[in-house]
Protein backbone atom coordinates (compact mmCIF):
# COMPACT_ATOMS: atom_id res chain seq x y z
CA UNK A 1 0.00 0.00 0.00
CA UNK A 2 1.55 3.48 -0.78
CA UNK A 3 1.59 6.20 1.37
CA UNK A 4 -0.04 9.72 0.72
CA UNK A 5 2.13 12.56 0.34
CA UNK A 6 1.95 15.16 2.73
CA UNK A 7 0.35 17.71 1.55
CA UNK A 8 1.79 21.18 1.73
CA UNK A 9 0.68 23.97 3.92
CA UNK A 10 -1.36 25.92 1.24
CA UNK A 11 -2.96 22.64 0.29
CA UNK A 12 -3.68 21.94 3.90
CA UNK A 13 -5.43 25.22 4.64
CA UNK A 14 -7.38 25.19 0.98
CA UNK A 15 -8.89 21.75 1.57
CA UNK A 16 -9.83 22.05 5.70
CA UNK A 17 -11.38 25.55 4.24
CA UNK A 18 -13.02 23.80 1.80
CA UNK A 19 -14.22 21.25 3.98
CA UNK A 20 -15.34 23.40 6.64
CA UNK A 21 -18.89 24.08 4.88
CA UNK A 22 -21.71 21.45 6.03
CA UNK A 23 -23.02 21.99 2.28
CA UNK A 24 -19.47 20.47 0.57
CA UNK A 25 -19.17 18.09 3.65
CA UNK A 26 -22.91 16.73 2.44
CA UNK A 27 -21.52 16.90 -1.82
CA UNK A 28 -18.56 14.77 -0.79
CA UNK A 29 -20.97 12.38 1.17
CA UNK A 30 -23.44 11.60 -1.55
CA UNK A 31 -20.83 11.76 -4.56
CA UNK A 32 -18.86 8.97 -2.55
CA UNK A 33 -21.73 6.84 -2.73
CA UNK A 34 -22.46 7.67 -6.38
CA UNK A 35 -21.21 10.07 -9.26
CA UNK A 36 -23.73 11.98 -10.62
CA UNK A 37 -25.61 14.80 -12.14
CA UNK A 38 -25.95 18.45 -10.76
CA UNK A 39 -29.51 18.34 -10.92
CA UNK A 40 -30.04 14.89 -9.01
CA UNK A 41 -27.33 15.99 -6.94
CA UNK A 42 -29.80 18.88 -5.67
CA UNK A 43 -32.97 17.46 -5.88
CA UNK A 44 -31.25 14.75 -3.53
CA UNK A 45 -29.34 17.21 -0.84
CA UNK A 46 -32.66 19.39 -0.65
CA UNK A 47 -30.49 22.58 -2.20
CA UNK A 48 -30.93 24.82 -5.30
CA UNK A 49 -28.91 24.00 -8.45
CA UNK A 50 -27.40 27.52 -8.22
CA UNK A 51 -26.15 26.68 -4.28
CA UNK A 52 -25.07 23.27 -5.72
CA UNK A 53 -23.00 24.95 -8.63
CA UNK A 54 -21.24 27.19 -5.73
CA UNK A 55 -20.46 24.38 -3.60
CA UNK A 56 -19.24 22.34 -6.69
CA UNK A 57 -16.75 25.16 -7.88
CA UNK A 58 -15.14 25.41 -4.56
CA UNK A 59 -14.38 21.65 -4.55
CA UNK A 60 -13.32 21.30 -7.80
CA UNK A 61 -10.73 24.04 -7.22
CA UNK A 62 -9.39 22.53 -4.13
CA UNK A 63 -9.18 19.33 -6.55
CA UNK A 64 -11.62 17.27 -4.43
CA UNK A 65 -14.29 16.39 -7.37
CA UNK A 66 -14.02 16.56 -11.01
CA UNK A 67 -16.74 16.99 -13.37
CA UNK A 68 -17.16 15.75 -16.92
CA UNK A 69 -19.73 16.60 -19.49
CA UNK A 70 -21.68 13.88 -21.09
CA UNK A 71 -23.91 14.28 -23.78
CA UNK A 72 -27.76 12.75 -22.59
CA UNK A 73 -30.14 10.50 -25.11
CA UNK A 74 -31.99 13.89 -26.07
CA UNK A 75 -28.75 15.82 -26.65
CA UNK A 76 -28.41 18.14 -23.70
CA UNK A 77 -24.80 18.24 -22.26
CA UNK A 78 -24.74 17.07 -18.70
CA UNK A 79 -22.12 17.98 -16.20
CA UNK A 80 -21.40 14.51 -14.25
CA UNK A 81 -19.64 14.60 -11.32
CA UNK A 82 -17.49 12.14 -9.38
CA UNK A 83 -15.20 12.14 -6.09
CA UNK A 84 -11.21 12.65 -6.44
CA UNK A 85 -9.70 10.14 -4.05
CA UNK A 86 -7.39 12.39 -1.11
CA UNK A 87 -6.60 11.36 1.91
CA UNK A 88 -4.85 13.52 4.82
CA UNK A 89 -2.94 12.68 7.56
CA UNK A 90 -3.74 15.09 9.74
CA UNK A 91 -1.95 14.87 12.92
CA UNK A 92 0.06 17.41 15.06
CA UNK A 93 3.31 16.81 13.46
CA UNK A 94 1.73 16.91 9.68
CA UNK A 95 0.06 20.77 10.68
CA UNK A 96 3.66 21.21 11.81
CA UNK A 97 5.33 20.37 8.62
CA UNK A 98 2.42 21.81 6.54
CA UNK A 99 3.39 25.25 8.49
CA UNK A 100 6.60 24.93 7.08
CA UNK A 101 5.41 25.01 3.54
CA UNK A 102 3.05 27.62 3.94
CA UNK A 103 3.71 30.43 1.36
CA UNK A 104 3.88 34.48 2.00
CA UNK A 105 0.33 35.15 0.76
CA UNK A 106 -1.28 32.00 2.69
CA UNK A 107 0.40 32.73 5.90
CA UNK A 108 -1.06 36.38 5.84
CA UNK A 109 -4.46 34.74 5.77
CA UNK A 110 -5.06 34.82 9.29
Amino acid sequence: MTEEPEPTGDELVRVLATLSNPHRLRVIAALSRESTYVSELARSLGISRALLQVHLRKLEAAGLVSARLEVSEDGKAMKFYEVNRFAFRLTPEAIEAAERTLTPETKGNT
